[in-house]
């Protein structure tokens, strides 16, 4: 019977977790999340390399070629409005605290 060796189709917590460079318990949080698909054998748990391959190329976002990502607003969307008071320039000092208590 000429089936692949489960090593290769399957990787651990760990073998995932070393690969992108994270903590053991980051990886096990996506599978509680149902981000990470994967299997669990009595208390182990392994991950499908397939769905590993898949769920990364969906969350590539860089490289050539990616499209271009909403930046979010720009400083001109938020420096765009009307002001909405103007700064006391005595403020901080102690003719504007003296003025500020009298008032």
């Amino acid at each position: 019977m000429n089936s692949p060796e489960p090593e290769a189709s399957f990787l651990t917590v760990a073998e995932v977790a070393d690969i992108l460079k994270l903590n053991q318990q980051t990886v096990r949080n996506w599978i509680d999340q149902g981000s990470l698909p994967a299997v669990r054998v009595g208390r182990r748990v392994r991950i499908k390399r397939s769905d590993f391959e898949r769920v990364l190329a969906e969350s590539y976002t860089g490289g050539p070629g990616a499209a271009p990502q909403d930046a979010g607003p720009s400083a001109e969307d938020f420096w765009g409005g009307e002001p909405v008071g103007v700064v006391d320039p005595g403020f901080g000092t102690e003719e504007g605290m003296a003025a500020s208590d009298q008032a």
